[in-house]
């Protein structure tokens, strides 16, 4: 994947794929700049000491990362020292609940300036497959490079008012009522129509927790039915086993 500030939207496994995604790229980071391309200036000294590390953070909230160094609210020399060290830093604000919101000293634009890879979490769905966009959704920072829409393929075929978050504007948006099941094809509806309205704009679809033929068979056919240009893949960020589609 190439530098630069990557957001995670949609649901269904998008704290997974950021798992993921940091664990590849700081694996594989040797030689790599320690700054996104055109981002960072001569008077930017503070980031040449921060090594190759990975930074995971959101403009929404998450739960913190397992096993992964967190930093809240963090001056640049603080992100220094633990990057020095660390493959992975995970940085956000004080939430509640026991998340993290958006950190309230460094933006993803600053963080890129002191790594080549920030990824973020920019979309929230109450842990459920599917969703459904309000207007003030997903938080795309400044300077995003790309964005990855995530949905679970455990929603396929199940009630809407069961597997939807904001299920009154996926039927608004795709003509389904609350109890029918989602349907691949009216997703594929609801991608067109959300990216229409200007409220995503995605560079991939990744249809997680497809882990059989036939959720595989149901990717496909919202891959075929979705009208606007964009890679899809499907399969299991669990199993790290993804195919493209399209």
């Amino acid at each position: 994947m190439a530098p630069g500030i990557t957001c995670v939207v949609g649901s269904g496994g998008k704290t997974t794929l950021l798992r993921t995604l940091s664990e590849e790229l700081s694996g594989g980071m040797e030689g790599l700049a320690t700054a996104a391309p055109g981002s960072a200036s001569a008077g930017d000294s503070w980031d040449k000491c921060l090594g190759s590390a990975v930074i995971l953070t959101t403009t929404t909230h998450f739960l913190p990362f397992e096993g992964i160094e967190t930093l809240v609210d963090p001056s640049h020399e603080d992100l220094a020292r633990a990057a020095v060290t660390k493959g992975v830093v995970c940085v956000g604000g004080l939430g509640k609940g026991g998340k993290l919101g958006t950190s309230a000293t460094l933006s993803p634009a600053e963080l890129a300036l002191a790594s080549p890879y920030v990824l973020v979490e920019a979309d929230g769905s109450r842990q459920l497959p599917l969703k459904a966009h309000e207007t003030w959704e997903p938080v795309i920072p400044e300077g995003s490079a790309r964005t990855i829409l995530v949905m679970g393929a455990s929603g396929f075929g199940r009630p809407v008012h069961e597997v939807v978050h904001r299920p009154e504007l996926y039927c608004e948006r795709t003509g389904a009522q609350p109890d029918d099941p989602a349907r691949p094809e009216d997703l594929a509806r609801l991608l067109d129509v959300e990216r229409e309205l200007g409220l995503v704009d995605f560079d991939v679809v990744l249809v997680n927790q497809a882990e059989d033929e036939a959720t595989l068979e149901d990717a496909r056919r919202l891959a075929s039915h979705l009208r606007l240009e964009a890679p899809v893949l499907a399969g299991s960020l669990q199993k790290k086993e993804l195919v493209q589609l399209r």
